[in-house]
């Protein structure tokens, strides 16, 4: 089990970039959550947001316009991601009836749906509330990036309500609350600097 996990860590820290971080953490958090992670669990949480590793014609794009959970992207996301990792260990020659778990969790990580796979949305929640509100927090100083920070807090709200497991939940209050304390301080700074920019211009 681990000579698999242990190359697709390195796959991971290879070519995930900006997102491995999240990957790993989510892997990481899987593990706190439930020491008794099944080897396709883990290997899920590791790689569920693969396919942003590989970007290309068919790569999914978000409509914020259908919410920050765009149901459309969401799946769509999930099964290229499936399809990436499967091909993945595939090569590794893994045994098929673990891809095929691997790959069935892979397309329902952002809405879970049965024990295991709740356990692998609760980890890339944790793992997004510990790791992934900075760069979120940037975009939203970006205008042309449309993540607004009603868009923002959505998405905060999104990876932290869809959270079933209880166990997962209780780590993930203080993360959630914290995210939103950071993102009102940064609505705030950025009220301010607009403010300074418009009296500096003297059209008030």
């Amino acid at each position: 089990m681990e000579n698999l996990l242990a190359g697709a860590r390195s796959w991971v820290k290879e070519h995930a970039g900006g997102q491995a971080l999240h990957l790993l953490k989510a892997e990481e958090w899987l593990r706190r959550i439930n020491p008794e992670a099944s080897e396709a669990m883990l290997l899920a949480a590791l790689t569920h947001d693969m396919e942003r590793a590989f970007p290309g014609p068919d790569s999914p794009k978000q409509d914020l316009s259908r919410g920050a959970d765009d149901p459309l992207y969401l799946q769509a996301h999930s099964e290229r991601s499936a399809r990436i990792v499967g091909d993945f260990l595939r090569e590794q020659q893994a045994p098929a009836d673990l891809i095929e778990e691997v790959m069935a969790l892979i397309r329902v990580h952002e809405l879970g749906g049965w024990p295991e796979a709740d356990w692998v949305q609760a980890a890339d929640s944790l793992s997004f509330l510990e790791v992934n509100v900075q760069p979120f927090l940037h975009m939203m100083s970006n205008t042309q990036t449309g993540w607004t920070p009603e868009a923002v807090r959505a998405k905060f709200s999104w990876m932290y309500s869809r959270i079933r497991l209880p166990e997962a939940r209780h780590w993930a209050t203080p993360l959630y609350q914290q995210a939103l304390e950071r993102l009102q301080q940064q609505e705030d700074l950025l009220r301010h600097k607009g403010k300074a920019g418009i009296e500096a211009s003297g059209e008030i």
